[in-house]
């Protein structure tokens, strides 16, 4: 099809539509087209050419083109769009600048593209029991807030409890005249329950069938079956990073940096990575600080951060914390080691990657 035996393709993918540019080892553009986003389309388009570097940005169809693209003898990168600053910040931005753009950066430096690892199939499918059951739990306190909301409306206050028993001891506090309008939001509820429950135990049975590794994971209090298998499905492969300390980066745990001569100023986290992960991990900080968190090193030295500054430090502190834990799961994760809750002070003030963990 092409004289030359390796080119640069950029792919804008669309959600019906893509766009495709191709370049030359010289940076020419040979070629641009506008195909359908379908499996069909891209195998007719890119079974017959020659090898291609292929570029594309993170999105709904990344995963599963770049897979098909691969699977054809291409070389694919998947770029994170957050670091392309040259297509978000073009001002002549469309589809066909954008895929060129894509082209040319995977022509120059693949690193320019900050390129991202999708998971495989069976980790997404896997993970995908997660998502769901955290569906299910922000329906449920979305349903059991708009309950509480319209009774303290009516003049009732329903009872402080559990999400679990909420239903039930609900249902005798709602007004008479908000009967049908609410008792079918408590059925609801009630079923919802019965279905996170369901995924519970199907997550336990994933960590203790498939995925053994999370209950080395779940030795830590505050980290149950949830955390340490989202944790092992979102990052998937450890030996990603070369050093534990590399996670807590990775999982947006950091603070931004905007050092410029003698100005460096404190900014907020940078929040990059996965959320939902970050969410969990985050939660279970805040539990180890919490009254009924276990007493160990890495609850003293985050409460020893919290002690000075008020509610600003406390935040920080369960951030910091967060970021302790992800380095902590890594390391663990990577050694396969029992958890030592009291290590030798000082050590979680370095690296947590050289915790003396011993059987």
């Amino acid at each position: 099809m092409f004289n030359s035996s390796t080119l640069f393709a950029g792919l804008d993918l669309g959600d019906r539509h893509s766009h495709v540019a191709i370049l030359d080892q010289d940076g020419t553009l040979i070629e641009e087209a506008r195909l359908p986003t379908t499996e069909a389309a891209f195998r007719r388009k890119f079974t017959s050419s020659p090898t291609c570097r292929i570029a594309m940005e993170v999105g709904a169809h990344s995963r599963w083109v770049s897979q098909l693209l691969h699977e054809l003898g291409h070389e694919v990168l998947v770029a994170n769009a957050r670091k392309l600053r040259a297509i978000y910040n073009n001002p002549r931005k469309d589809d066909r600048a954008d895929a060129e753009t894509l082209a040319r950066l995977a022509r120059l430096d693949p690193a320019l593209l900050s390129p991202i690892h999708h998971r495989s199939p069976q980790a997404q499918a896997d993970l995908t029991v997660l998502r769901s059951r955290d569906a299910l739990v922000r329906s449920r306190s979305l349903l059991i807030n708009h309950a509480r909301g319209m009774a303290k409306a009516a003049g009732a206050r329903l009872p402080s409890c559990s999400s679990h028993g909420f239903a039930a001891k609900a249902a005798p506090a709602i007004p008479h005249a908000l009967h049908p309008a609410l008792l079918p939001i408590l059925e609801t509820i009630a079923a919802l329950n019965h279905q996170i429950r369901d995924y519970d135990r199907l997550i336990e049975a994933l960590c203790r069938d498939r995925y053994p590794e999370a209950l080395i994971l779940a030795q830590v209090s505050g980290v149950g079956p949830l955390t340490a298998l989202a944790f092992i499905l979102t990052l998937e492969d450890p030996t990603r990073f070369r050093k534990s300390r590399e996670v807590g980066p990775a999982l947006g745990l950091v603070p931004k940096r905007d050092q410029s001569g003698d100005r460096d100023p404190q900014l907020r986290t940078t929040k990059t990575g996965n959320a939902y992960l970050r969410r969990l991990l985050v939660n279970c900080a805040q539990y180890i600080l919490g009254p009924f968190g276990p007493d160990c090193d890495l609850r003293r030295w985050g409460l020893r951060l919290a002690e000075h500054g008020g509610k600003a430090a406390k935040k920080k502190a369960v951030v910091a914390v967060a970021r302790k834990l992800a380095i902590l799961l890594h390391r663990l994760w990577v050694t396969g080691e029992v958890y030592l809750p009291s290590i030798p002070p000082g050590i979680l003030t370095d690296y947590p990657a050289s915790l003396s963990l011993a059987v």
